[in-house]
């Protein structure tokens, strides 16, 4: 596992957006933006069942981001890993924290009916990050 550099761990306390990449079946690239956060040494993201994301990485754990913070644009964060967990637990909660975080809200205003949130775990194995 590669480590998220110390100096780039601010890029997960903000309002910087992710773009997470995942494979589709037929191998072509899909690439969606995310609220993305950690945990511990892992990176999460939250989404929604049913969604293009957690097919595919339940079918091709293999993953892709990149995060660039909005206060320097300069500044980006690039990590290959692994999906290591999808999670509903906890996942309610942690989609109003980051609603909380992103949009100052205390629920998740965009909230479907029946919608079941999960948490995307993933483990960063090439990191590169640079702050010119």
């Amino acid at each position: 596992m590669a480590a998220i550099p110390d100096e780039a761990k601010h890029l997960f306390e903000g309002k910087d957006f992710a773009h997470v990449a995942t494979i589709n079946p037929d191998g072509t690239p899909q690439v969606s933006a995310v609220w993305i956060a950690m945990d511990g040494d892992l990176i999460t993201f939250n989404t929604a069942e049913g969604r293009v994301k957690p097919k595919n990485l339940r079918a091709n754990p293999a993953v892709a981001l990149s995060i660039h913070a909005q206060d320097n644009p300069y500044e980006n964060l690039i990590v290959q890993g692994k999906v290591v967990d999808i999670t509903p637990d906890g996942a309610d909660d942690d989609i109003d924290a980051l609603a909380k975080r992103y949009l100052d809200a205390d629920s998740y205003p965009f909230r479907q009916p029946g919608e079941e949130r999960v948490i995307v775990k993933i483990e960063p194995e090439k990191v590169n990050h640079a702050n010119p």
